[in-house]
């Protein structure tokens, strides 16, 4: 039976074409002309046999730009016996999508099926994807989303749970270089003229592309547009490629996963000691427009939790850098923030004061607050004093080893250790120094007797 197909859907209007952006013009129409995804649609995988046997079920397609997201959709759309009908997500409010559910109610009484597709359905506030919910559950609409945006963090949960996620990838510069091939010899590209491209210009398309293809045929547009037509055929120069793909866009959303990918793969790339790899991700971000002073601020809690005590000037250098970066911003500002990248990841590790701190966090939020004890407390009035307060403090300056028989910590925590120290580093000058504080303190405590304790709290 032939599968019918909504008119008009993604199709450019006739005696249009040249008009019509080429990536649009060379939309693939079936499987068989997608690029990429071979995990998804090669040869018996199951969205191939979902969409080829009509039973798609409520889906979302999420991937980077440029991956066949929306292809997809074209592809379903031509081939289901579906009504399709495609939303806005910039355009579309809650009241044409109740309008259509409505429609879509209608047309399941009498057995018709309708697909949905919202392209950037990240964008859908929530009521808005709160309107499809009911129908979805009902089973009156398919619904199938794209976003370039985690789902997880930016469909409804209770929405997403009724959705097959399908996770598309950036294709490979083979892939992207296959279809530029082909859409030099498509005659829905360039009227049928003769393009002379080499391969190396065409794979220099393909890497420039990042693993958009959508990006890729744009670019041999540009090209193919802008170079010298002579006896019958058009020829693409080394120098035409190079001025239209002088600069590359990166992938990098400021505000959403890629951003918070990015900055993982900083930190964890100066946390192994991988300079080589900090510098790179650090590179990404900076050159896809992060705010200098943003990248700073985390390299600055990274000198304290990560180095820390190992190497006490990282902290230095770090803030030291923040304030570049503050003086003079970008792009002067990369090779402070690149040296400061460097040092950290060369740098001894240690995270003992992270772990001193989360330690000492815990009792203080899960135990009972404990008052100071009066031998620390500040006495600046006379009442106070006569409270006790500061009663028998000694200054650790003038006491044998620099170090006073008193109590600082409460009395149900006495001999609480937060602070372990590593043997990174300067940090293990530190560990050593601490041995024998404790060694003194102990030996304080023999003095004192069985039984005895330090100037004590209340």
């Amino acid at each position: 039976m032939k599968k019918s197909v909504q008119p008009g859907l993604f199709e450019p209007p006739e005696g249009e074409d040249e008009r019509t952006p080429l990536a649009e013009r060379l939309r693939p129409r079936t499987l068989d002309e997608v690029a990429g995804q071979r995990h998804l649609i090669g040869e018996g995988k199951v969205l191939r046999g979902m969409i080829e046997n009509d039973k798609v079920p409520s889906m979302i397609f999420w991937g980077p730009p440029g991956v066949g997201k929306t292809t997809l959709a074209n592809v379903i759309a031509r081939t289901t016996n579906a009504r399709f009908i495609t939303f806005s997500a910039v355009t579309s409010g809650i009241k044409d999508i109740k309008e259509v559910m409505r429609q879509a109610d209608e047309g399941r009484v009498f057995g018709r099926k309708t697909i949905v597709f919202v392209d950037e359905i990240h964008r859908f506030n929530k009521a808005q994807q709160d309107a499809f919910l009911p129908f979805v559950e009902k089973g009156s609409i398919i619904l199938i989303g794209a976003t370039t945006e985690n789902p997880s963090f930016e469909v409804n949960g209770a929405l997403l749970s009724r959705c097959k996620v399908f996770v598309l990838k950036g294709l490979s510069v083979d892939e992207i270089s296959d279809l530029l091939r082909r859409a030099l010899k498509d005659p829905r590209a360039f009227g049928g003229k003769r393009v002379e491209m080499s391969d190396d210009l065409v794979k220099a398309i393909a890497t420039f592309a990042n693993g958009d293809a959508r990006s890729a045929i744009s670019t041999l547009e540009m090209v193919v547009l802008n170079s010298e037509e002579a006896d019958g055929a058009i020829s693409v120069t080394a120098d035409c490629v190079a001025q239209c793909t002088s600069r590359k866009s990166l992938l990098y959303d400021k505000g959403g996963e890629e951003h918070y990918n990015i900055i993982s793969a900083l930190h964890k790339s100066m946390r192994n000691s991988d300079p080589d790899a900090a510098v790179y991700w650090l590179a990404r971000m900076l050159e896809g427009g992060e705010d200098p002073l943003y990248v700073a601020r985390r390299i600055t809690r990274f000198a304290s939790e990560d180095v820390g005590l190992a190497d006490p000037r990282a902290l230095e250098i770090a803030v030291a850098a923040y304030h570049a970066c503050h003086f003079i911003g970008m792009p002067e500002c990369s090779v402070h923030l690149a040296e400061a990248v460097i040092y950290l990841s060369v740098a001894p590790k240690s995270n003992s004061s992270y772990i001193a701190y989360e330690r000492a966090k815990k009792d203080a939020m899960e135990r009972v607050a404990e008052p100071v004890p009066l031998v620390i407390r500040n006495a600046p009035t006379k009442l106070m004093k006569e409270l006790d307060y500061g009663k028998g403090y000694r200054l650790a300056h003038y006491a044998e080893k620099k170090i006073a028989d008193i109590q600082c910590l409460p009395d149900s925590l006495q001999g609480t250790e937060y602070y372990s120290p590593t043997n990174e580093g300067v940090e293990a000058r530190i560990a050593k120094r601490l041995a024998e504080i404790k060694a003194w303190k102990s030996e304080l405590a023999k003095r004192r007797g069985p039984g005895a304790s330090p100037v004590p709290g209340p």
